[in-house]
Parts: C-alpha cells; sequence; structure tokens
C-alpha cells in the first residue's frame, strides 16, 4: 500500500514531514497551513506530490489544510515580532528568578495558541515559578524545552572553521554520532580545538568522509603487517592515502622508508594455504620458505579487482 504525500519543512533545515494533498495542486516553494501535533502551522512545500510505501509514514497521515495566502503571510510576520518580544521578557524574568539557564530562541505556533522557550542549561532546572510568570503575562499555553548545544548551534547558525555557514543551520535536518576514531583514521591532529565545531562537539563533517577514508583503506596493508620492499624485510608503519604511499620500518636497519604502494609485496601467514605462492628453485626443486602475497592489497584508486589474475 502506497501514500500520496507532500514533503513539508517548517524551518531552513528541519525535518521532513509528510501530509496528504488534499486534492490541491502544490509544487515546491508552495506556502501551505497544515494541523500538526503543536497546533496549526505555516510550513513550506520541499518534495512535490508523490507516492510512497506504508512503512515512510510514521503515525497518522495528516492533511493540508489549505494553501498559504497573503493574510497568511502578515500573520506569520507579525508573530515573528511578537516571537522577539517575547524573547526580551523571559530574558528579564530569568533574571529576576535568578535562574542558571539560557535562552537560545523563541516559537510560537501560527495560531498564537502556544509559545515555546528554548534554553540550555549545565543540568536539570526548576522553571516552574518562571512558567507561572510567563503564562500570565502572554495568556496562552507556555512550554519551556531544554536543548543541547548541538541544537543550540543549529538554531543560532554561525560560520565553522571552513569559513562556510554551519551545515546544521543550511541543510543537516538530523545529527549523526560522530566518533573520535573518526578523527583517528583520518590522520587529523586530536586537538580538540581543531576537531571541534562552535557548538563544542566533534565536527559533523568527520562523518561525512569518514566512509570515503574507509573504502580507501582497505587497499592498504593494516599496520603491523610484514612486507618485502626493494630495500629488504620490513613492517608497515603509516599509510598515505593520497600519496599511495607505505610507510615500512625496515627489519634490519630500524629505519623508517616511504614506498610507493606498487612497490611493497606484503607477506602471507605461512598457514594460510589460499594464498600463499610456491616459490621453487629449478636446481635443486627446493620450495621457498618465503611465502608473498602479490597486488592483494595497495590497489591503485579506481581500479577494477575483478579484472587481475
Amino acid at each position: 500500500m502506497s501514500y500520496l504525500v507532500v514533503g513539508v519543512r517548517f524551518k531552513k533545515a528541519g525535518k521532513i514531514y509528510y501530509f496528504d494533498p488534499n486534492d490541491l495542486p502544490l509544487a515546491v516553494g508552495d506556502g501551505v497551513i497544515v494541523e500538526t501535533s503543536r497546533g496549526v502551522e505555516y510550513g513550506m512545500v520541499v518534495t512535490g506530490p508523490r507516492e510512497v510505501p506504508e512503512e515512510e509514514v510514521v503515525g497518522s497521515l495528516k492533511k493540508v489544510l489549505r494553501k498559504a495566502e497573503a493574510e497568511d503571510l502578515e500573520q506569520l510576520m507579525a508573530n515573528r515580532e511578537k516571537e522577539k518580544k517575547a524573547f526580551d521578557i523571559c530574558l528579564e524574568k530569568i533574571a529576576a528568578h535568578g535562574l542558571p539557564m539560557k535562552l537560545v530562541d523563541v516559537e510560537q505556533t501560527f495560531d498564537g495558541n502556544k509559545i515555546i522557550f528554548y534554553f540550555t542549561a549545565d543540568g536539570r532546572i526548576d522553571f516552574r515559578e518562571l512558567v507561572k510568570d510567563l503564562a500570565s503575562v502572554f495568556r496562552t499555553r507556555i512550554e519551556l524545552r531544554q536543548i543541547g548545544v548541538r541544537d543550540e548551534a543549529k538554531m543560532m547558525g554561525g560560520l565553522g572553521c571552513c569559513g562556510r555557514e554551519l551545515c546544521c543551520s543550511m541543510w543537516l535536518s538530523d545529527f549523526a554520532s560522530v566518533s573520535i576514531r573518526m578523527a583517528k583514521d583520518q590522520n587529523l591532529s586530536l586537538n580538540p580545538t581543531k576537531i571541534s565545531g562552535i557548538c563544542g562537539r566533534l565536527m559533523c563533517c568527520l562523518k561525512f568522509e569518514n566512509e570515503a577514508y574507509e573504502q580507501a583503506k582497505e587497499k592498504f596493508p593494516e599496520p603491523g603487517r610484514r612486507v618485502i620492499t626493494p630495500d629488504g624485510e620490513g613492517k608497515v608503519n603509516g599509510i598515505n592515502i593520497f600519496k599511495q604511499t607505505v610507510h615500512v620500518e625496515l627489519k634490519e636497519s630500524k629505519l623508517v622508508k616511504e614506498y610507493p604502494c606498487s612497490a611493497i609485496e606484503v607477506e602471507t601467514p605461512v598457514g594460510d594455504q589460499n594464498e600463499t605462492i610456491n616459490a621453487k628453485t629449478e636446481d635443486h626443486g627446493e620450495q621457498g620458505a618465503r611465502t608473498v602475497e602479490r597486488d592483494q592489497k595497495c590497489e591503485k584508486p579506481g581500479g577494477n579487482a575483478g579484472n587481475r589474475k
């Protein structure tokens, strides 16, 4: 079973929610009025009408009420002005109550039935008295929502160390898990100031490039693997995927030298019969004790391993 839906986004880099187009002639870029769990909201169509399978629809599929009109845009602008005033009033109330919290943003639903205040804090905050004060001022439903530092950066926006606007505030709708292991795999400095975003957490772009690094490393011998170089036996000390070279610590001299990936041969464990290459001596018929695995690693980028023999 499938449903005809349109994708609606309520914020610039927010999540996309599916709604029933309700037989309306909707196209990408149209403003629409929809009913959500928070109330009536204004959103923007970002994906035109299309069929999606049932499993992609979360919960009940609500209908688009109508296309946004000029009056709706005026109401939207009026709400934005109210949000600015609400922000200033909330700051005064927070200071009056002496609460250790930082106000980040304010949102008012399109129909004005609820005002949501987003804030950050180090721990749990007892804001019950603050809610009462705000409710007495605005005479509507009040919700205070604590968010994390990554969500704060998404709402506030800014410039990253690359000089571009933050990905989270521009187009990134969901935050992916980022680990310090990704920085290690990409040979980056582990200095927190160099691999952290303005939110103080590991940069999201570490996740973007991680898959490419993992695929590139598959073509190289693992660190610690025994290899044969033009200068003798050695052990892999490191790799450079951009230069397509391998750093090898030589067995005899203990020097670390850099070799092109194509110039080394990877030793194969003696017990591995499937990858053993027998070197026979024609004169004496003796079987060589050294076994090597040729060209199983160090493939050039873009090479087709299926053409190898």
